[in-house]
């Protein structure tokens, strides 16, 4: 007798085996979450150089890409030398050899011009905080003396509040500064690893931008052979979007931070604000972080300033609220575009949860990743509207009570405008049969 194979017991025995899987599974994360927490964090940490490498060569390939195709393919081009393989690995090298080079010399200019000035203002932060702390008291205590209102409100709060202020300096704070201290200085060896990896990382991205085509294919040539041409065309469509989403808004939040930047170091270089390399740069680099950015670049600097000259602090703040508006509504939307495709809401939310889940980290990169699962869940719902025949735009369901078996969409009527309605049909009735 011949055995018949029939393929539906081979894909219940594939379903009942995953079923399985992903109970034991559920089970270890449930009970032993912190065990897997553990494994993972430790398989991010050995596999960090690699991430730090892929990073890398994300960040740097549009300027290589822009390199190649305008400078080094024109002029070998124009060379007349045949297009072989041979000649595009050496356009390649040389382009990557070029992009390298202005990276570290834009880096080691910005840095050899920034970093001995922020020293500078630090060490004199440092040497002179006993003069700027008199300064502020002295302020605090004259500003007190003109508002007697306010000297009696100072003075009974410090009255009520001051033991405990003593009480958690000495049993919270004190104690938080040493451990603060030992974290530190065991962090060192940190920095030098963190170091270490970055240097390891920054020799895996070259040779990923050397091959970066060929990392391409091969990823494609997975897609296809593991699912038929239409699910491995939207794969792979659905990973160019997203290529789109994060370089368009990382690059451009980038630029838009440099502009900023140099922006407030301009203005307060005009009003003399004191430190104004420092606060600039600080106001540049939080400036990434999307939307809470400014804020938490703008309250350090402020009261950095108002030690040093209160009235130079409001003249600071009043500044940082112009150029974050104009970011906000001007340059920002202008650098950036439709990137995302978020509401302000949804901006918030993301920055919110990532912040949260991952700190700055995730205060940076939340937003492009929110808006790939946004724009995702905005796709399978347009299909699933599409498959039933009704119209995938907004705008009909903002007003929509209900949709009749003809597709047609009534609006809603709340109960209070119904019984008016209801009221002024009435009323109309009455007058009628009175009129006739």
């Amino acid at each position: 007798m011949k055995f018949k194979f029939d393929k539906k017991y081979l894909y219940l025995g594939i379903t009942i085996f995953l079923a399985i899987a992903a109970s034991i599974l559920f089970y270890y994360i449930l009970f032993h979450g912190s065990t897997l927490s553990q494994g993972i964090h430790t398989l991010i940490k050995i596999a960090m150089p690699i991430i730090d490498g892929f990073v890398l060569a994300y960040l740097i390939t549009p300027v290589l890409n822009g390199i190649e195709r305008k400078i080094i393919e024109p002029l070998y081009i124009k060379t007349k030398v045949p297009m072989t393989p041979k000649t595009k690995r050496r356009i390649r090298g040389f382009s990557i050899l070029v992009t390298i080079v202005l990276i570290l010399v834009a880096l080691y200019g910005f840095f050899s011009l920034v970093i001995p000035e922020i020293i500078r203002s630090i060490q004199s932060i440092i040497f002179q905080f006993p003069v700027y702390f008199n300064n502020l008291t002295s302020w605090a205590l004259g500003l007190m003396k003109n508002n007697p209102e306010l000297e009696t409100l100072v003075d009974g709060l410090l009255d009520r509040y001051s033991t405990r202020i003593l009480e958690y300096f000495n049993t919270n704070l004190l104690p938080y500064i040493n451990n603060l201290i030992k974290t530190l200085s065991l962090s060192v060896l940190g920095v030098f690893k963190g170091m270490w990896n970055f240097i390891i990382g920054f020799i895996i991205s070259i040779y990923l931008l050397g091959s970066k085509e060929k990392f391409a294919g091969q990823a494609k040539k997975i897609a296809y052979a593991f699912f038929d041409r239409k699910s491995g065309n939207e794969i792979i469509a659905n990973f160019r979007f997203i290529h789109s989403t994060f370089i368009g808004f990382i690059g451009g939040k980038i630029i838009d931070s440099i502009i900023i930047g140099i922006i407030c170091f301009i203005c307060t270089s005009i009003i003399n604000t004191p430190y104004a390399l420092l606060v600039s740069v600080i106001v540049g680099v939080t400036n990434i972080i999307p939307f809470f950015g400014p804020y938490i670049g703008a309250i350090p600097s402020t009261l950095l300033v108002l030690m040093v000259d209160p009235k130079q602090a409001l003249y600071f703040l009043i500044m940082i609220i112009i150029i974050q508006q104009f970011d906000g509504n001007i340059l920002g939307p202008k650098i950036l575009g439709e990137s995302t495709g978020l509401s302000g809401f949804w901006v918030i939310f993301a920055i919110t949860v990532f912040g949260g889940l991952f700190g700055i980290p995730g205060m940076i990169v939340g937003v492009p990743i929110f808006a790939v699962f946004y724009a995702g869940v905005k796709s399978i719902v347009n299909r699933l509207l599409a498959k039933k025949e009704l119209p995938t735009q907004i705008q009909p369901y903002m007003t929509v009570g209900e949709i009749n078996e003809e597709m047609e969409f009534t609006e809603y009527v709340p109960p209070v405008k119904k019984r008016r309605k209801h009221h002024e049909a009435a009323q109309s009735d009455k007058t009628d049969g009175n009129g006739d």
